[in-house]
């Protein structure tokens, strides 16, 4: 159930005002103070708290388990020691976790071992169980794949007219979501579900898919067209039985955002700094995001315990569920009405901040480099960070709106975005290596969303510097003088996020 958030309102950031705001060398007094008071130091306690929360909770602070929860807690109560007074927002969201390697083998008419993440890959939200059946095809199938995609196998209930209850179904990808396919075949009576490839040219590799929802018990598996072809052409010559075992978790649970505004401010104009405080079920999240969110809480207590004082009002964010889809701030951009809304001056998200094989990486708010600008007012906040690290002497490099982070509900309905980010499963190049250091070939983070992510996978170098230009560019937004534009209304910024590519669930069908 939902929590309470307080409302406050403020202006969005018009272009004209943020030309020639002041930034590097030339930062206000404020800026300077807080960058000197933001040190490593202070940080890297939080990222050592966060690392010994998620030791003390199986190695993980995911949306949804006790890590996050003791998450929240951490930050509450250190806003709290510095004298805010946060909100935990709670919002239900759908929770997966796979708790074991899954199997799938050949046991009739010959024995044969498939492998996991080659073979096959358990669909995200899929049952736990330990099946072995006969396979069934499920009408529809279409041998060869047409040239291109058009196979509607499993996607009607009478697609399954006379299926055998208990057998395994064998359902080619195409047309209809793979829930659907799963769900009509569950609904058959299958005690597990296979759904091959369909075999057009980037259509043969195995499937590392989403159901969308935890509707299932039984086990579904994504796999390679090869094997959906192997399977059905034992069928031709007789009957064929398969072992399939998965282990996870699939339920709706409960994760929250903390939100806190800094004391003083015009209420009627709050720039947004956010960061997502999840990590994924497979790692403690120590960069990915703990890095953000570290230098975020320090922001904030810095902030309260300088005095900084801004012209407009500043709202720290630490969101929920980012990982399972940007949940978090969805839910939060969603709680806004379209006044409510109208009045946020911008948006700025720090996400990964400290890779170990970093590159300064600023979001291309002007789209001069990258496909997709942002709102109005998004290339004046790039500028801020690019003026800033050139005053130091520093490099950087742009950056897409991909829609891999926490802006992306803020600029689907036209609120003004930037932020940073040092790369995350990208390989570096040679010229990166060359400009930033580091080791091309590699990734930015080789421990992206592994066990491996943990306190030792920091770049104190990276975190420092970019923990600098997030500060100015806090400050300098804070004192701006802002003029309200017209954002999207929540209807149509629903409209524009659905032809967008942000992050979120894996290929649906």
């Amino acid at each position: 159930m939902a929590g309470t958030i307080r409302l406050l309102a403020a202006g969005l950031l018009a272009a004209s005002v943020l030309a020639g705001t002041a930034s590097g060398d030339t930062a206000s007094g404020s800026a300077l103070k807080l960058r000197k008071a933001i040190t490593l130091q202070g940080m890297k306690r939080h990222e050592q708290a966060l690392q010994a929360i998620a030791n003390a909770n199986g190695g993980i602070r995911a949306a949804g388990t006790p890590g996050f929860d003791a998450s929240v807690a951490y930050v509450v109560a250190q806003l709290e020691d510095a004298g805010y007074d946060p909100v935990v927002q709670s919002f239900e969201f759908p929770f997966f976790q796979e708790l074991a390697p899954p199997t799938l083998a050949l046991t009739a008419p010959a024995a044969k071992t498939y492998a996991a993440g080659t073979d096959f890959a358990t669909m995200t939200y899929s049952g736990g169980d330990d099946v072995t059946g006969a396979v069934e095809e499920t009408a529809g199938n279409l041998f060869p794949p047409p040239p291109t995609p058009g196979s509607s196998a499993g996607c009607e209930a009478s697609d399954f007219a006379g299926f055998t209850a208990g057998n395994v179904a064998l359902i080619q990808r195409g047309t209809c979501t793979f829930h659907d396919k799963a769900l009509n075949a569950q609904n058959a009576g299958a005690s597990a579900v296979l759904i091959f490839n369909e075999g057009q040219p980037g259509r043969t590799a195995v499937i590392n898919g989403t159901l969308g929802s935890p509707d299932f018990t039984i086990p579904v598996l994504g796999t390679t067209f090869a094997l959906g072809q192997e399977l059905h052409d034992l069928l031709v010559s007789g009957p064929v039985s398969v072992h399939v075992a998965t282990s996870t978790i699939s339920e709706t649970r409960t994760a929250a955002n903390v939100l806190a505004d800094a004391p003083g401010g015009d209420p009627d104009h709050v720039v947004v700094q956010g960061s997502h405080l999840d990590s994924v079920t497979t790692g403690p999240g120590i960069n990915d995001n703990g890095s953000g969110s570290s230098y975020n809480l320090e922001s904030a207590i810095q902030i309260a315990e300088n005095n900084v004082k801004t012209r407009n009002k500043i709202r720290f964010a630490w969101w929920g569920a980012e990982e399972e889809g940007l949940l978090g701030s969805q839910f939060y951009v969603d709680s806004l009405s379209d006044d409510e809304f109208a009045t946020i001056a911008g948006n700025l998200n720090f996400d990964m901040i400290a890779s170990p094989n970093f590159v300064r990486f600023v979001y291309d708010g002007d789209g001069s480099d990258t496909p997709t600008a942002g709102p109005p007012g998004s290339a004046e906040i790039e500028q801020i960070f690019l003026d800033w690290f050139a005053s130091a002497g520093l490099a950087s490099a742009p950056t897409a709106f991909d829609g891999r982070s926490d802006y992306g509900p803020f600029i689907a309905r036209g609120a003004p975005a930037g932020g940073l980010f040092t790369g995350a499963e990208g390989v570096k190049t040679e010229e990166q290596a060359g400009v930033y250091g580091g080791v091309a070939g590699e990734a930015y983070d080789r421990c992206y969303h592994q066990a491996c992510d943990t306190a030792s996978n920091l770049s104190d170098t990276a975190f420092d510097q970019m923990a600098d230009a997030a500060a100015t560019a806090l400050v300098t937004l804070g004192e701006s003088k802002p003029a309200k534009t017209k954002p999207l209304s929540a209807a149509a910024a629903r409209a524009h996020a659905a032809e967008a590519v942000f992050r979120g669930p894996r290929t649906q069908r």
